[in-house]
């Protein structure tokens, strides 16, 4: 039996699986899920984000943001802040090293992303970018 809002959801998580293995081939020194941390970190405000704000944003738990951010702190690319209003907090930001990579992972991403989206495709982007967000927000565990 055929189910479109099934095989949607299937299409989604196979797409997720390809585009972690072509771009954690492809970033040269980051991995997709530190590309990802780096480029919401670089859009913060001051570059600086609550980890827990920032887990959600990549859709971790709190402890899964820990590991992924322990090795790219121990290697220079995110830095611990403290909270001037409050010590319990733990904050993340960018560090100078990240933004070096994730520079440079962006001018390769878009020349990668320019010669595998076609011009047709680029066109539905914004549609497709808005469903998925409606999609995602109705099956957040909050």
């Amino acid at each position: 039996m055929w189910n479109n809002k099934l095989d949607f959801i299937l299409h989604i998580s196979k797409l997720n699986m390809i585009l972690s293995k072509y771009f954690d081939s492809s970033l040269w020194l980051l991995w997709l899920n530190e590309f990802i941390v780096l480029y919401h970190l670089h859009n913060a405000p001051e570059q600086t984000l609550r980890r827990i704000d920032l887990a959600e944003k990549v859709g971790l738990t709190a402890s899964g943001i820990t590991r992924l951010l322990l090795p790219m702190e121990k290697i220079g690319l995110v830095e611990k802040k403290v909270n001037p209003n409050d010590a319990r907090v733990s904050l993340v930001s960018i560090a100078s090293g990240g933004k070096k990579q994730l520079d440079d992972a962006l001018i390769r991403m878009q020349e990668q992303l320019d010669d595998k989206i076609t011009q047709k495709q680029t066109k539905e982007l914004e549609n497709t970018t808005q469903l998925l967000k409606e999609i995602g927000t109705q099956f957040l565990w909050k």
